[in-house]
């Protein structure tokens, strides 16, 4: 049992459990889900094929006794289930921890291996959690290398970084980098933005049609529509006939 033991034994406790999980018929959905295949975004990855529900179940379930020397074990792993389970536990220690000290050495495990953070679904689900709180009370001069970095993974999580500003009615950061992507080839990255971008609108909408009536006949159109995806379908409409 992880609960009072030593922090190896944790981690061993935890890869076990995640392999009696494992599922080999769900892992190579997950394969093709995540294009883990030669030419995929997501070439070479592997996949034990555990549902995202038991996943959090595990991070709740050992998060507090794992120390963070074995979390970064965890976060290298070669499975993907693994690095996932690895991430949110980071993330409840980051959004319980009281002291400013270990947040910090949580976002330095988080640099430190932004290699195994290559999908979407690592990214979404710890840049805004762990990344943005830290990023929010510095400058920006990290949020800019990331999205002039060439590399997909870190700039999507430089744009999801910035959902944790938008939630505290911070823009400034999200719109700039929204600006900066308009061109960029990739749709993990349109999709991200305009993601963003209808974060802003639900909260002021004035703020994301203004940024949109400026650029939305230059912008990609997953980008465009999943930016306007909640709006009332006639300025829907307007936006997509080009006559906002």
């Amino acid at each position: 049992m992880a609960k009072g033991g030593d922090p190896v034994d944790c981690l061993k406790s935890i890869k076990e459990e995640l392999a009696r999980l494992a599922d080999p018929e769900k892992a190579s959905h997950s394969q093709r889900f995540f294009q883990a295949f030669p030419g995929g975004y997501g070439e070479g990855d592997r996949f034990l094929g555990i549902a995202v529900p038991l996943l959090w179940k595990v991070a709740r379930r050992y998060y507090r006794e794992i120390s963070l020397d074995e979390l970064e074990t965890l976060l290298r792993d070669p499975f993907h289930e693994c690095r996932l389970t690895a991430l949110y536990m980071m993330r409840l220690r980051s959004e319980r921890a009281r002291d400013a000290a270990e947040k910090e050495t949580i976002v330095e495990i988080f640099l430190r291996n932004l290699d195994g953070i290559n999908n979407w679904d690592l990214v979404d689900s710890s840049a805004p959690y762990i990344l943005g709180p830290y990023l929010a009370e510095r400058e920006s001069d990290l949020l800019c290398k990331l999205a002039s970095s060439g590399e997909l993974w870190k700039q999507r999580i430089a744009i999801m970084a910035t959902f944790y500003f938008i939630r505290q009615g911070r823009y400034g950061e999200t719109l700039y980098l929204a600006e900066k992507f308009l061109d960029h080839p990739h749709d993990l990255i349109h999709k991200a933005t305009g993601w963003m971008l209808r974060e802003i609108g639900k909260r002021d909408q004035d703020a994301e049609i203004a940024f949109l009536k400026k650029h939305y006949r230059r912008m990609p159109r997953t980008m465009l529509r999943y930016a306007i995806e909640k709006f009332d379908p006639p300025l829907r409409e307007q936006f997509l006939k080009g006559q906002a």
